[in-house]
């Protein structure tokens, strides 16, 4: 009776080789790709916020306005705090061609140094005399 070589099933050494080189260039892609999603997420959530720090001064200009028929000119700045966290903000008011119409532009920045406004609205609001 004669034995006959039966070879053995398996992956030879150069296709696991293969394998490896595939994993290790998509391995790297797939964890930047990842970190990517992430940093976007957090961009997106200090945007929304520094909306809301927007909407939420806004309405205390037009309560200041409503209250006082006027709200003080030039420029003013200042600190915000919402979700743990301070937000710097300014105000700036320029006339219009339209009397006791003005002009607001008002920036939201992530650090104090403000140099990259993370939020810029305009808005328009007319004003009692004084």
């Amino acid at each position: 009776m004669r034995r006959s070589r039966t070879r053995t099933r398996g992956f030879t050494l150069v296709e696991v080789m293969v394998a490896l080189v595939i994993v290790a260039v998509a391995l790297p892609a797939l964890v930047f790709t990842y970190l990517q999603q992430v940093d976007n997420a957090a961009y997106l959530r200090d945007k929304w916020l520094a909306g809301q720090v927007i909407e939420n001064k806004w309405a205390e200009v037009r309560l200041l306005a409503a209250e006082r028929g006027f709200v003080l000119d030039g420029k003013q700045s200042g600190a915000y705090q919402l979700a743990d966290r301070s937000w710097y903000w300014t105000l700036s008011k320029e006339k219009t061609e339209i009397d006791l119409f003005f002009r607001y532009e008002m920036q939201i920045f992530p650090n104090e140094d403000r140099q990259m406004p993370m939020a810029t609205r305009v808005f328009f609001l007319r004003e009692a005399s004084r």
